[in-house]
């Protein structure tokens, strides 16, 4: 029995072969998409959950909230984890992370920028599992000056990882660290993301507002971090409150494995993923495989006017409802199987510039698995896919079939109605969706920083002897035309990672005693000129006042407005000066506008710029002729090798720093118009085939019209109306949905563009064109046909 099922399906097929092309093709796209967006959500839902320990390992972070401010930081200060570990037993061991370890190593003649080195407590090895291929993880980092390399960093730098331990690397300022382990490279689901790991230094500590460092704990086995976090108001009380003073300040302990999608804070030690957006792009997917199952089902449901009269020939000899359902149940399996065909060679072409644009590295996997996954969701889409239509089609009274009358039709015409009605929801807020998140990504690069940000370049002074001669080199640079504007500063700007302090504010004529945090960022005198930052009053640091290197601060509007300054010159600000809590006094010289550090992910924060020690003018920003970077790129690198020969240098433009915080909004943006287009696609295929069949019932209608005069235009107006009347239905519903969604989306940035109605309108609009395209086609070759042959049509 089951080999005639399957004979008659594929007799079907082939009588049919525009309608099953259509559905074959449009359940293809879906379960691709459903497929793709499976392994990208599986890939997200994967990071950190490799360590041993991973669900005994919590993040310390803390969120702090005064009058005028906040803070909600990834990284805590130094003093944490010995405080945590003796004050509370839960505590099993802690690990700190010092992101500020990179930079040029030296070994022999052979040189490597590698930015993306910790430093860290020799208890790492204890808590995470990075699995060592040379060395001894248990004494690895127990030493002053140690280094432990990931085998692709080993092999770059000694050509075989097995003889890199024992060896001594140099850092560019002739700090040496002693290679003492290998460890596998870091998987790519890990949102510790580095290249070494380098020993902190021995009893290494600092301010407790000091916010430099990431702390981990390990906790002991049955310990309860909900537990242990209800107990750590206390901590705040005993270690923070005689810093800070009276603020409203919480910690919060993060699991490990919730951190990638789940913590967005400031300062995080790397790109996180969002729980929120990954759930949107599943919905998305099983959205776009819905849009395919509708086209099945109305496209099956339309056909069955066609096979009423088999029906009734079938019932007549003998056949029961459920050989008559299996018969349909059988034609809608045969093709999702042939559709999760389609699928797998649709995964195959499109995964590779799914991961360029997902920036993932997924793969299909076992072909077994595979073939197990794909057949499997072909029977139950099948099944439930072709469920309806079989009960629909053997419902029908033999008698009535064989006559080809199948009763009132309104139920079911209502019910394919509301069925394109949802696709077409669907497809118009994927569209309005598209725009707005386009529209941001212009928005925020585009806006107005605050500062000049085309044609400004950075790169990092490794060589120490080189930072002690700054103003020699910004003047050597400064002599071609190439360049017009050198400065130093202690950061780059763009990247997200200024650092906060806190620091003492004079109020009404005094200094309280606790303190605010602010941003703090150390520039030359040269900065605002090359930057084109605009100086609001006061003066500008000047290398001739010597006082200005200690006594002297700059601040932006948001500080003086903060702090109800009408007055801002002459305001003292106490800052420490080291570990031991001594402090120095300055003086506001001088209110810059406004300008943005960071991303317009970020509201623009308190700021306090001051002078930079020597030391601290790592970070050199030029600005060059427009129009001539190669020839401006090669001079900078000329004149720098006059000061340190075997230097390379890395150069960032600013624009790119910023660009570069987006990634994660832009990729989000390029997988939604991605499914987007195949939402569009699927419901396109839908709807050409209930317009195709729509004009292939009225074929007789269209005749007769013909021969009484009607038009090509009135025939194709009243073959389109219908679908266009339920795509300004869905418009209606869609437009909400879609503001709702993005106003959520749009909750992430601080800086956002106006969500304009006229941007659904263009959706809706966009919408009626493209059904109207996809249904004219059929129409208009309907109206076309000649009315002797439409009239002879049966």
């Amino acid at each position: 029995m089951l080999g005639n099922y399957v004979k008659i399906s594929v007799r079907t097929f082939w009588k049919n072969k525009l309608f099953s092309g259509l559905n074959v093709v449009g359940l293809g796209i879906g379960m691709a998409a459903v497929w793709l967006m499976v392994l990208y959500v599986a890939d997200e839902w994967s990071y950190d959950r490799f360590h041993t320990n991973a669900d005994r390992i919590v993040r310390v972070v803390h969120y702090a909230q005064w009058p005028g401010g906040n803070l909600k930081l990834a990284p805590t200060s130094a003093p944490f984890a010995a405080a945590l570990k003796n004050d509370y037993p839960e505590v099993e061991k802690t690990v700190r992370f010092n992101t500020e370890g990179g930079g040029q190593i030296t070994f022999n003649d052979k040189k490597m920028d590698v930015n993306n080195i910790f430093f860290t407590d020799p208890s790492v090895f204890d808590v995470f599992t990075f699995p060592f291929l040379y060395g001894d993880p248990a004494s690895a980092l127990t030493k002053p000056q140690s280094i432990v390399l990931t085998k692709s960093i080993a092999e770059n730098l000694f050509g075989d990882a097995s003889k890199a331990v024992g060896k001594v690397v140099e850092f560019s300022n002739h700090f040496p660290n002693t290679v003492t382990g290998v460890i596998e490279d870091v998987p790519t689901n890990s949102h510790l993301q580095f290249g070494a790991l380098r020993s902190l230094p021995d009893n290494y500590t600092n301010g407790w507002q000091n916010f430099e460092l990431y702390t981990y704990l390990l906790l002991t086995e049955g310990s309860n971090y909900k537990t242990l976090e209800a107990k750590l108001p206390g901590f705040y009380q005993k270690y923070l409150k005689k810093e800070m003073g009276e603020i409203d300040y919480r910690m919060e302990l993060q699991p490990l494995t919730s951190i990638h999608l789940n913590s967005q804070l400031d300062y995080e030690i790397s790109a996180n993923g969002n729980a929120r957006t990954v759930s949107i792009f599943a919905a998305v997917a099983a959205l776009i495989l819905l849009i395919a199952c509708i086209n099945y089902v109305n496209l099956y449901t339309a056909r069955s006017l066609k096979r009423t009269r088999e029906v009734g020939v079938r019932k007549a000899i003998g056949s029961f409802k459920w050989q008559l359902i299996g018969q349909f149940l059988t034609e809608s399996i045969l093709m999702t199987l042939l559709a999760g065909i389609v699928s797998v060679s649709l995964v195959a072409v499109a995964l590779p510039y799914f991961n360029q644009m997902a920036d993932k590295t997924l793969s299909l996997g076992n072909p077994l698995s595979t073939l197990l996954v794909v057949t499997v969701l072909s029977v139950c889409l099948g099944t439930l896919s072709g469920l309806y239509p079989a009960l629909r089609l053997s419902g029908f009274r033999p008698v009535a079939a064989l006559r080809g009358q199948v009763g009132n039709q309104s139920g079911s015409i209502l019910f394919k109605q509301s069925l394109v009605i949802f696709q077409f929801v669907a497809t118009v807020a994927l569209i309005a969706c598209s725009f707005i998140v386009y529209r941001q990504m212009r928005f925020v690069m585009h806006s107005d920083l605050g500062f000049n940000k085309e044609q400004v370049l950075t790169f990092h002074v490794d060589n120490a002897d080189v930072r002690q001669r700054i103003d020699a080199l910004k003047e050597a640079l400064q002599r071609s035309p190439l360049v017009e504007g050198a400065a130093a500063a202690s950061n780059p700007i763009g990247n997200n990672n200024i650092g906060a302090n806190g620091m003492f504010f004079e109020q009404n004529g005094t200094i309280p005693p606790g303190t605010q945090v602010v941003q703090k960022f150390q520039i030359d005198s040269d900065y605002l000129k090359t930057l084109q930052i605009k100086l609001l009053s006061g003066r500008n640091f000047s290398e001739s006042f010597k006082s200005d290197q200690m006594g002297a601060v700059l601040v932006n509007e948001t500080l003086a407005k903060q702090f109800g300054w009408k007055e801002p010159i002459g305001k003292r600000v106490r800052y420490y000066i080291d570990d031991q809590k001594h402090s120095a006094e300055a003086r506001v010289i001088g209110v810059v506008k406004d300008f943005h550090t960071y991303s317009l992910q970020h509201k623009i924060e308190p700021l306090v710029l001051q002078m930079p020690a020597p030391m601290d003018k790592d970070n050199i920003y030029v600005r060059i002729q427009a129009g001539k970077v190669a020839e401006a790129l090669a001079y900078i690198q000329s004149v720098y090798h006059t000061f340190d020969p075997s230097a390379t240098l890395d150069f960032h433009f600013l624009d790119e720093n910023f660009s570069k915080q987006y990634k994660t909004e832009q990729k989000q943006g390029e997988i939604l118009l991605t499914f987007t287009l195949l939402a569009v696609l699927i419901a396109c295929l839908g709807l050409f085939g209930l317009a195709a069949f729509a004009a292939e019932q009225r074929t007789k209608e269209i005749g007769v019209r013909k021969v009484l005069g009607a038009s090509v235009f009135s025939i194709v107006t009243m073959l389109s109306k219908d679908f266009v009347k339920l795509v300004l239905i869905a418009i209606v519903i869609a437009s909400p949905l879609a503001w709702y969604a993005m106003s959520q989306w749009l909750q992430g940035f601080a800086y956002k563009a106006d969500l304009s109605w006229w941007l659904f309108a263009l959706a809706g609009l966009l919408a009626i064109v493209i059904a109207l395209i996809t249904v004219s086609f059929q129409s208009i070759k309907a109206a076309l046909m000649n009315p002797v042959n439409s009239l002879r049509s049966e």
